[in-house]
């Protein structure tokens, strides 16, 4: 049996472990520049506010409705999250973590009353981090998925399924007859990989619900739509197709990318912002133990600025050797930017990305004509210290705390960063920010 452990409005949530007082209030947090609501609480969807609106449709629900906004604080998010998984964690002998905010758990073998379980695991999680959680139980990982989505449903819109499917539910313990009164209510667009315009092919095809999806001819979906749909069927019926990966592949590539709140012009402060980014980028490839091969760069203007000259450009460049070092990541990243910027033009969106991607120390680099073996190993296994050491630094005292000199974050605000008035503190990140009771 498998588990799906989802934070009910995970960035909304966060807030509202350090802010109690917006509890009950409509709130939705902002994506960078503050430009769209990227998460709302129940009390703004009330409100009739859609996922990734413009915030300026919405802006004058201030005055009328007291909605509240706020600008997303990835770090606090970023941490509660691993609290919350750390905790799960403990409840399953296999999780995987799907996303910030959603993992699963492989219960095979497990004789404990799930429904039990479920409920600890809830209770433990609000009581050592102030999330609320939704737990769904099935033999898929489908149909875990929708168990959560009864489970919280159920909780917020009483009446919609039957009262004690709220916040834990097991669909393996409702008898065929009770299982297929939750398929009938639920719309097909709540199941797992059915996306918006899947949804709207199978309802010209006359399914409308998921008890309709089940029962359709998976030879006919196949066809029509694809092998994907079709596995998703079985999965729905009881046959699983997908495990549980508790040790997923590393990622391909890793990219850090952002739009700036002002166009830049200038090469020294392009350049300020790129090795920023590679900064990043470098700590994600250490944490996944890998080295890079090649550092993709790339600068935009915005086609939206009409009076601006228009100049968008990327490149990529090979490394000789394969590598996770900040410095020569960032020396790279430089270098790129070097031949690809262009004096006169505003830019208003640049990235790093680290491309082929290979385990640590496994790469094969330059034939050593003119280096010794043991010098290159010896200059490797010494670079792989400092940056232990680097990262080490960082975590006991923040996050920023030792960087290259051309990566420092200014002691103030520069007028290219991303717009976050509304930002909360990092709660739980920052020593300086820590919160203090009166």
């Amino acid at each position: 049996m498998y588990a799906l452990v989802d934070v009910n409005n995970m960035y909304v949530s966060c807030e509202r472990v350090f802010r109690p007082s917006l509890v009950g209030k409509p709130v939705v947090v902002l994506s960078n520049n503050d430009g769209a609501c990227i998460a709302r609480s129940n009390e703004a969807k009330d409100l009739g506010i859609e996922m990734a609106q413009p915030w300026f449709q919405v802006r004058h629900l201030e005055r009328s409705a007291g909605l509240i906004a706020l600008s997303a604080n990835f770090e606090l998010y970023g941490d509660m999250s691993s609290r919350m998984m750390a905790l799960a964690a403990e409840f399953a002998p296999r999780q995987e973590i799907y996303s910030i905010d959603e993992c699963f758990l492989d219960h095979d073998g497990v004789r404990d009353d799930l429904i039990g379980v479920g409920r600890l695991l809830r209770a433990k999680v609000l009581r050592w981090t102030g999330l609320p959680t939704s737990v769904g139980f099935g033999p898929t990982k489908t149909l875990a998925k929708l168990a959560n989505h009864v489970a919280k449903t159920a909780d917020r819109k009483p009446g919609s399924y039957p009262s004690g499917l709220a916040r834990v539910c097991d669909l393996g313990r409702l008898n065929a007859g009770e299982r297929d009164d939750i398929l009938r209510r639920t719309q097909v667009a709540a199941v797992w990989g059915v996306g918006r315009r899947t949804s709207a092919r199978l309802k010209e095809g006359g399914i409308h619900t998921v008890l309709d999806l089940v029962r359709a001819d998976t030879a006919s979906l196949r066809r029509e739509f694809s092998v994907v749909l079709e596995k998703t069927v079985l999965e729905l019926r009881g046959t699983r197709c997908l495990d549980v990966d508790d040790a997923p592949a590393p990622s391909q590539q890793i990219m850090c990318s952002r739009s700036f709140a002002e166009p830049v012009p200038e090469l020294a402060t392009l350049s300020e912002v790129v090795s920023q980014f590679a900064s990043k980028v470098a700590e994600k490839l250490r944490l996944q133990q890998c080295d890079a091969g090649a550092v993709h760069v790339f600068v935009t203007t915005s086609p939206f600025r009409a009076r601006d000259r228009q100049h968008s450009a990327s490149v990529t460049l090979p490394l000789t050797r394969p590598t996770s070092d900040t410095r020569r990541l960032v020396q790279a990243a430089l270098h790129a930017l070097g031949s690809i910027h262009r004096p006169g033009f505003n830019y208003v969106k640049a990235g790093v990305m680290l491309l082929d991607l290979q385990p640590a120390g496994h790469a094969q680099g330059e034939l050593p004509l003119f280096e010794a073996p043991v010098r290159i190993e010896r200059e490797r296994q010494t670079d792989a210290r400092l940056m232990g050491a680097l990262d080490a630094l960082n975590r006991r005292f923040g996050k920023g705390a030792v960087a290259v000199a051309s990566a420092l974050e200014p002691a103030h605000p520069r007028h290219y960063e991303s717009r976050r008035e509304r930002m909360s503190p990092r709660y739980t990140t920052r020593l300086g920010e820590i919160p203090v009771a009166g």
